[in-house]
């Protein structure tokens, strides 16, 4: 797959470098403030982000998505669990830039980061989200993520408990072994 995906909406869609951060923290700050989206209270600097970028990209693809110039989204995939036998999976995460949902932001995303994931000879893909999120929930759907647990009143935010439902999408049929398997 090229580095650069033209879609039909228009979306430039390309490997995150540290650059990026900035765009890709506004983006991101309304949901830390404003939302239950992310569990994450505190917005990070810019350097923390630009760390998070390198440090995420090393070992799994990081996108972002842009419109007319514009940072509107992006996704990227991380280890699911530390443990070495957990190295088949990834977590993903997807962010759209606040009041352009359902624009086909994050499906553009997704079809671009999902096959670089099983290129990469990933087995399980999970899915962390915070509800109510029905946006998200129809997303991972649509590409055959089934809901496989939820976690109540997992995060305190915003004056409200709210629960997490993990998603997940098997990549590889369910007999498949590793080349190293031992």
């Amino acid at each position: 797959m090229e580095d650069t995906e033209k879609t039909s909406v228009s979306l430039d869609i390309r490997p995150a470098v540290p650059e990026d951060a900035a765009g890709l923290l506004a983006l991101y700050v309304p949901y830390v403030q404003e939302s239950w989206v992310t569990f994450e209270c505190v917005s990070p600097s810019v350097e923390e982000f630009r760390r998070r970028i390198t440090a995420y990209s090393r070992s799994y693809p990081y996108l972002v998505c842009r419109r007319a110039g514009e940072t509107v989204g992006y996704a990227y995939a991380h280890r699911h669990m530390e443990r070495e036998a957990y190295r088949w999976n990834a977590e993903l995460t997807v962010y759209v830039k606040r009041g352009l949902e359902g624009q086909g932001i994050g499906t553009a995303l997704y079809r671009a980061l999902l096959p670089r994931l099983a290129a990469q000879g990933l087995v399980n893909l999970y899915a962390v989200l915070a509800l109510p999120n029905p946006g998200s929930e129809a997303l991972h759907r649509r590409f055959g993520f089934t809901r496989l647990g939820l976690y109540p009143q997992m995060g305190f935010k915003l004056g409200a408990w709210h629960d997490v439902a993990q998603y997940g999408l098997r990549l590889r049929p369910a007999d498949w072994c590793p080349p190293d398997a031992g």
